[in-house]
């Protein structure tokens, strides 16, 4: 079958109903309103031709920069080569971080299109630095576009968008990671029944949920994307996380189907990339039991924030990132501690330990050198000796190696100095990115419990003044993680717990110390108690990193380092 001038890209015997058309042949309406309930009950769905006429004058009425590439720009990029058969062997660009151009019904010479396309697309803006969803919205718009040059303007205009508050595509990995954050906040607030399973059955909550935009543009079976395209081309950005949303309710409802119709609360946890590939495989077959008109009817369900909220909300979740400097995507899995075995020396850990306790350190500190700030074998077994080493010094690496061979230790976010806030009394202090660690008899991470379980954050108690602790830790009112503000009413717990916005007034029991004790972690117990003397500590579970204890739970300290991080690039 062909559709005129708008289906030489499209492989019709792949449409299935979509490919007989029928409903009306033209839209005849000025008035955004009622533009918007025809784009929901689906006005144009049935009819090809009117379809792609609806989205040209859509994208054309988008704001745009006022130098924005047009068709006759890729026609005299393209000139020659337009004669020539694209092919899918061209490489996408790095900034679609590995998403393939989806087929969505389209001929296999298209989807090489879409590659010249894309790299045309990549030429012209050099300002994207992180575009995931591209490739689905350039396959999408094939369908609906005469030529390759018209696909090309198209997506140009929705790139080049100015329009203040707007949002259609992110285009940098900021953008995209507060759109992660900010989903797991929507999903929190708004299906929390899906939220808590998959805190229940995933390892790493973000990790699930940074597919977010995949599962719309990219997961999708074509029939339904589609219909979200109609949406998503009046509405805007807004309408991906309704039908994201969506996705994960009848996801939890498809779980709990499998289960007889209840919920397993004591289920193992998997490895987050089970889950993520279980979701995907749920929504790429969603078309066998919900149709596009049911996913958009329960995405338009749900009484979603304003879309200025939504926007506050995620410039919160842009600007709490940037001041963590997580600005750029990080490759961990390249990035190797450069360790001289000339000058490193440590007495604990040897290099492919410090190497394997380095992937684990945030990110902005994953180029530093590891510098010795102190040892018992050097500075003596003296607290003060410790802290005069020590202050001055953020973050801190603590090494700590028993009579009976066990190593563990902590990674600690904050100077030691700021103890001193809490006059005699003995404090905590320090910030989320705090984790305790054991090296032997084998290798284990405890991060800050919020980080894996934050729907903890939203039992959290405020309270007026700074909590003391004392060194057993015991007192019912300290069995709290951490003394939160009272939140803005655009934030939900889940957004300040997972950012840390903690400060030293914060009940936070990280870290603590005093002239007779430090203590790391807190609440029923504590992950590390070190005495005065560096000589003799103990370890236990605690309720901020819910650790088992590190080693046995009393020992005697053979050997102390704190290690602090240099940076390379200053020396």
């Amino acid at each position: 079958m062909a559709e005129g001038d708008y289906g030489s890209f499209v492989d019709w015997n792949q449409m299935g109903d979509l490919a007989k058309s029928s409903g009306p042949t033209k839209v005849d309406c000025k008035d955004l309103k009622e533009f918007k309930q025809m784009a929901r009950q689906g006005y144009w769905a049935k009819n090809h031709n009117l379809r792609a006429q609806v989205y040209h004058q859509l994208i054309k009425a988008i704001p745009c920069r006022t130098v924005t590439p047009d068709a006759e720009v890729y026609r005299d990029i393209i000139g020659n080569a337009a004669t020539k058969k694209p092919s899918t062997q061209i490489p996408l660009p790095e900034f679609v971080d590995g998403n393939p151009v989806p087929q969505y019904c389209l001929k296999t010479e298209a989807v090489a299109s879409a590659h010249r396309i894309i790299n045309c697309l990549a030429g012209q803006f050099p300002d994207i630095s992180y575009c995931p969803s591209l490739p689905a919205v350039t396959s999408l718009l094939l369908h609906f576009s005469i030529d390759e040059a018209q696909c090309f303007e198209h997506i140009s205009r929705i790139l080049a968008c100015n329009e203040p508050g707007k949002r259609l595509l992110d285009q940098t990995f900021l953008a995209y990671e507060s759109s992660c954050i900010t989903f797991g906040d929507l999903a929190n607030k708004y299906c929390t029944a899906a939220h808590k399973l998959i805190i229940a059955t995933a390892q790493d909550v973000m990790d699930v949920y940074a597919d977010w935009q995949r599962w719309v543009l990219g997961d999708l079976p074509f029939s339904h994307v589609v219909r979200v395209l109609d949406v998503y081309l009046v509405e805007g950005y807004k309408i991906l996380y309704r039908v994201a949303i969506a996705l994960l309710k009848f996801y939890r409802k498809h779980k709990v189907g499998d289960k007889g119709g209840r919920g397993n609360p004591q289920e193992q946890q998997q490895d987050s990339g089970k889950v993520k590939a279980d979701i995907q495989a749920f929504i790429k077959g969603i078309g066998s039991t919900i149709t596009p008109e049911k996913l958009l009817e329960k995405a338009f369900s749900i009484r979603l924030f304003s879309r200025k909220e939504i926007t506050l909300l995620q410039l919160t979740n842009e600007k709490s990132l940037h001041q963590k400097g997580i600005t750029v995507k990080q490759k961990r899995q390249n990035v190797h501690l450069a360790l001289n075995p000339d000058t490193f020396s440590s007495e604990i850990v040897s290099t492919k330990e410090m190497r394997d306790i380095w992937s684990w350190i945030p990110e902005r500190f994953a180029l530093c050198q590891p510098q010795l700030l102190f040892t018992t074998s050097t500075h003596g077994c003296s607290l003060n000796r410790f802290y005069s080493h020590c202050e001055g010094h953020e973050p801190t690496l603590l090494l700590i190696r028993t009579t009976d061979g066990d190593v563990c230790g902590a990674f600690l976010s904050t100077d030691w100095e700021e103890r001193k806030r809490g006059g005699n009394a003995l404090s905590f202090f320090g910030t989320g990115e705090c984790f305790v660690f054991r090296l032997k008899p084998e290798m284990e991470r405890y991060e800050w419990v919020v980080i894996r379980h934050p729907e903890l954050a939203s039992s959290i108690k405020t309270q007026g003044q700074e909590d003391t602790a004392s060194s057993e830790d015991k007192t019912p009112d300290n069995n709290s993680l951490l003394q939160q503000e009272k939140p803005s009413s655009n934030l939900s717990p889940f957004l300040s717990a997972h950012h840390f916005n903690l400060n030293s007034r914060n009940t936070s029991m990280f870290m603590a110390g005093n002239f007779d004790s430090i203590i790391v972690g807190g609440g029923d117990g504590n992950a590390l108690y070190i005495d005065s003397e560096l000589n003799h500590g103990r370890t236990g579970r605690c309720t901020t990193f819910d650790n088992p204890p590190l080693c046995s739970e009393t020992f005697q300290v053979s050997l102390l380092e704190v290690w602090g991080f240099q940076d390379s690039m200053a020396s």
